[in-house]
């Protein structure tokens, strides 16, 4: 959604399901870990986190709801930012291991993948020759012949049973096609406006960071849901994570960075936090004279229930 003297709402992915401890020594794998650099991303700027949970032990993803309660009774407590929790998992869970913390604490916010796809980094394997534990190896290479399954039946299972709660939605679309079933929701009334659409660019299975595609989703949305019922928020995984920011801020779009999504600050630099992330982008648009939206407005502007009605215990 495209609209003058906007505030961008800059949200931050914590630690993924998909690097692995190998690829960054300075990804977040611990409850504590992750919880610090979260607190740190919000104090940089970031309004919203995006989080997943891996086992402290191996740094493995994990869906125990126990690991998710180490992370966010932490950040209830020491940021106002909007928590928001994965229903993605990790493309080798089942749906019942994904689901298993945000039905019990009914966030503010889940992010929710918008249809079953191919989702690999496969190729990473090949450019690495020492791996930190055993596990890792095994699930990147396998990646290759896994599916991500989020089947209609299973969407419209998360909408209802945490949109009865009040949580709403980051929607998460990797190609046009996410978009086209994220409207047959909105059609038969299963979800309702306004939607927080995060375009996702870059990932081996969905739409290429090519900067057409910018283009290519924003007439999409504007066409399936009128520019008045959407806000559009965009990630770039990878290299191209900043450039392409910045041209979608300029072309209407809010942004997400973090480690989920890239490991680097800028080319052969890796990121020692997200919070760095979070620093980069923030300076490059408010050089543009971008201003970021706090909580407070960001909860305003998606109607988010509120951090008073969600218990992380």
């Amino acid at each position: 959604m495209a609209k003058t003297n906007r505030k961008i709402i800059l949200s931050c992915a914590i630690t993924g399901s998909v690097h692995t401890p190998t690829m960054s020594e300075y990804l977040p794998v611990t409850p504590s870990q992750i919880a610090q650099s979260a607190v740190e991303a919000a104090e940089a700027g970031a309004a919203i986190l995006h989080l997943h949970a891996r086992n402290p032990e191996d740094g493995r993803p994990s869906g125990d709801p126990a690991h998710f309660r180490q992370i966010c009774s932490v950040l209830a407590e020491r940021t106002s930012a909007i928590i928001n929790i994965t229903t993605g998992g990790s493309t080798d869970m089942r749906i019942e291991e994904r689901l298993a913390y945000p039905l019990q604490a009914k966030p503010e916010m889940c992010s929710l993948n918008m249809g079953s796809m191919n989702f690999s980094i496969h190729p990473l394997a090949d450019r690495i020759t020492k791996w930190r534990y055993d596990w890792e190896k095994q699930k990147v290479e396998g990646m290759k012949d896994l599916v991500f399954k989020n089947t209609f039946a299973d969407i419209e299972y998360i909408f209802r049973h945490l949109g009865e709660g009040g949580t709403r939605f980051e929607l998460e679309c990797y190609d046009v096609g996410h978009l086209y079933n994220l409207a047959y929701f909105v059609d038969r009334g299963i979800i309702k406006p306004p939607l927080f659409i995060q375009a996702i660019l870059g990932i081996l299975g969905g739409l290429g960071p090519d900067p057409e595609n910018l283009l290519v989703m924003q007439s999409a949305a504007d066409r399936l849901f009128g520019r008045d019922n959407y806000y559009l928020s965009m990630l770039a995984a990878g290299r191209r994570q900043m450039a392409l920011l910045t041209m979608g801020a300029i072309l209407g779009f809010n942004v997400r960075v973090g480690l989920e999504d890239n490991l680097y600050l800028g080319p052969g630099i890796r990121a020692t936090s997200n919070a760095e992330q979070v620093r980069k982008i923030r300076r490059i648009l408010e050089e543009l004279s971008f201003e970021m939206a706090t909580p407070t407005e960001v909860r305003e502007i998606l109607r988010l229930k509120g951090p008073e009605n969600v218990h992380f215990i």
